[in-house]
């Protein structure tokens, strides 16, 4: 533990660690005098701490020790309603929260210890009665390392229009409710995520721009470890701003039953300078997959709640992937399922997929280094004929489109990549583990520099 000019053991306050006892108030007064003199608040000696919303104030760390427990109150009466709200137009309900800062700046959350989101006591889905783990709001200099995050009742940490953020040697498993995200930053910058295992039930890490004030920017990930029923690394969706200058390199992902890094700018805004290396997947549905499009759903109202109206397709360039291993097992013969009834992925949804509309295409989009041995097995009669464009809905609103979400099918056994203004692809391997019958690969409405592919 860092030395500081005071410690504050919340033992000492009158704090009791049964599991049972809520301990609200005193964690809180603790907090609160910790944070006038720039002091620690120390949660520790073994035991369970329940406690409800906990207001962040600055200059303030909190340090859980090994063996400890610190357990969100199983009533959502303990949590406040103050806590700013999720600014996903589909997922509104999702606005309490359990730890919250807005406004503050040098706050550190540190130790051996556990935040345990105590998710089985709320409802799984749909329901406004679940908080997230953590929310910050326009905070600067934050610090999360060493914990355990577990068992959120939705997400587990949101930063929002937040600066200068650290996250390093973290296990989040938020692997028992829907919305199980591990670490979103909307509107950040200068963010650093390091060795960090994170699994879930949704986006294991998003990057999201969700208005134009507050550019996403200067974000290195980097020796992480992802496995998720939905998405590892998703960048965008929400895309209204700018998302640049992004580093991911040196992780592994294994069993994601969706995309492994999703780069979607579908709101307007801009994607640029994205570079991804040595990357090793193991049974990941689509390993690479990035669209650029407009987007006006769910329900015809927009992701962002600052969208109100249907926007232009944005810019999406500048990406390079390099030194990317894939490899599927016998276990990407199945279907996967995410609580035994959405369909997730399937044999015949696999690929790397690059897609935009033919008069806006992705600009400048390199792979180099890739090793690609899926399980292949598809027959032709297994997908359909036609495959979707993608459209801008500005001009054309009827019929399918080729979107986020659809089509459930890929076309090709390894890679689709279609309007690009500027593909390279070099030292690219392909290798299917049983005889597929689609095409190993199209690349389609693009400009090549080079094109360097063997199929074994």
């Amino acid at each position: 533990m860092e030395t500081v000019d005071e410690i504050i053991d919340i033992r000492k306050w009158g704090a009791v660690g049964d599991g049972i006892y809520k301990n609200t108030k005193i964690i809180q007064r603790c907090l609160d005098e910790a944070g006038q003199k720039g002091g620690t608040v120390y949660v520790g000696g073994g035991g369970t701490y329940v406690c409800g919303t906990l207001y962040l104030p600055s200059d303030v760390t909190i340090f859980i020790g090994g063996g400890t427990r610190l357990l969100a109150s199983p009533d959502i009466s303990d949590y406040g309603q103050d806590t700013h709200h999720n600014r996903y137009r589909n997922e509104k309900d999702l606005d309490r929260c359990w730890l919250y800062g807005c406004d503050e700046e040098n706050i550190q959350i540190m130790g051996n210890g556990v935040l345990d989101g105590n998710g089985e006591a709320f409802p799984n889905e749909g329901s406004m009665y679940r908080p997230m783990m953590l929310r910050f709001l326009r905070c600067k200099n934050i610090k999360l390392s060493g914990l355990g995050l577990y068992n959120s009742a939705a997400w587990t940490v949101a930063f929002l229009d937040s600066s200068y953020i650290w996250a390093r040697d973290l296990v989040i498993r938020n692997e028992k409710r829907y919305n199980g995200d591990g670490l979103d930053f909307d509107g950040c910058a200068h963010v650093f995520v390091r060795d960090c295992l994170i699994s879930g039930t949704d986006d294991n890490l998003c990057l999201q721009a969700g208005s134009r004030e507050y550019p996403v920017e200067d974000v290195h990930i980097s020796g992480c470890s992802f496995q998720s029923l939905c998405v590892g690394i998703r960048i965008g969706l929400r895309s209204i701003g700018t998302i640049k200058n992004v580093v991911i390199s040196n992780c592994t992902m294994k069993n994601v039953w969706r995309e492994g890094i999703k780069i979607e700018c579908t709101e307007g805004g801009r994607i640029a300078n994205i570079g991804v290396e040595n990357v090793v997947m193991e049974d990941v549905s689509r390993p690479l997959f990035v669209l650029l499009n407009n987007r006006f759903e769910p329900q015809g109202l927009g992701s962002s709640l600052e969208l109100d109206h249907m926007p232009e397709i944005g810019t999406l360039e500048h990406v390079s992937f390099s030194n990317i291993q894939v490899t599927d097992t016998q276990e990407m013969k199945k279907i996967h399922y995410r609580f035994e009834k959405d369909i997730m992925g399937a044999p015949w949804f696999k690929g790397i997929r690059v897609d935009a509309e033919k008069n806006h295409k992705i600009r400048d989009l390199a792979i180099r280094g890739l090793r690609y041995v899926s399980a292949g097995g598809v027959k032709r009669e297994e997908i359909p004929e036609e495959y979707p464009q993608v459209v801008d809905q500005r001009q054309e609103k009827t019929g399918k489109t080729s979107e986020n979400y659809y089509p459930d099918w890929s076309r090709t056994s390894f890679m689709d990549i279609r309007n690009v203004d500027g593909f390279y692809g070099e030292d690219i391997v392909l290798e299917n583990l049983e005889m597929d019958e689609r095409p190993p690969y199209i690349i389609e409405g693009c400009g090549v520099w080079k094109e360097q592919i063997v199929v074994l």
